[in-house]
Formats: C-alpha cells, structure tokens, sequence
C-alpha cells in the first residue's frame, strides 16, 4: 500500500473569519463561501487545504465540540523577507487584534519569525531568513 500525505483539514467555529484570515496570508479563496459546509484550496504540490464548520462535523458526529487551547494545530508560511514578517504580522493584527501571538523577532536559528493565530487559535507562524542566513544559504 502506497500513502500520499495530500490533505489538511481545519475544523472551525466562524467559517466566514476563518477564510477571511487564510486570504490575508495569501491564499486563494474564491468568496462567496462563508456559509458553505466544506470549503477546499489547492495548496501546490498535491496538498488540499479544507474548512469543515462545527456544523457540518456535528451532521456525521454528533456532539462534537471544537477543541480549545493552543497547539492543536501549527502552519508556517514563508515571507520574501524579514520586512514582509513584519508587515504581514502588523496587517493581519490591525484587522484582527485578538490573533496577536508572538510578535516579529529575529530567532537564533536565522529568521525573521512571528506567530499569529487563527480565529480558532491554530498558531501561524511567519517567518523568512535574515540576510545573513540567506547569504550563508546561497554561499553552500
């Protein structure tokens, strides 16, 4: 038997500010979809990413709750820069504030690195390599 790692599904409470916050990290969404019981996006590579609303889980699993609390789920996605890191964690926290985590900082391992959150609380991360480490990456 051969497996494909080809799909990630989010469960959520708001489907409508779910998707509203994946588009301000660059997905394409199409809109219209804030009250559909499933919503899908090619990630690249193979890879589906999906919404199902509490809703639509509760109809094959009835009492399902959403859990709570962080680190039920992480994403990272991949700035061209360190000054991208910091505009994208600013835009996202002026138009969401509650989804502030971890603000931009510049990480021991060579990134630029900031963590936002869902409005589910799935932690985003957002980060890019510091000049140096690209250098140093483009150099080997």
């Amino acid at each position: 038997m051969t497996l494909a790692f080809n799909f990630i599904g989010i469960a959520t409470n708001d489907l409508g500010a779910s998707l509203s916050f994946y588009r301000q990290l660059g997905l394409d969404i199409p809109t219209g979809l804030d009250d559909a019981p499933h919503v899908e996006v090619a990630l690249g590579g193979g890879v589906t990413l999906a919404w199902d609303p509490v809703s639509t889980i509760q109809g094959f699993k009835p009492g399902f709750e959403l859990p709570r609390g962080e680190g039920r789920i992480g994403f990272a996605v991949e700035a061209e820069s360190p000054a991208e890191v910091d505009r994208t964690y600013a835009a996202i926290v002026a138009k969401n504030p509650q989804a502030a985590h971890t603000a931009p900082w510049d990480a021991p391992w060579g990134q630029r690195y900031s963590t936002v959150l869902d409005p589910d609380g799935n932690s985003i991360d957002v980060y890019a390599a510091l000049p140096a480490a690209a250098e140093a990456a483009a150099a080997n």
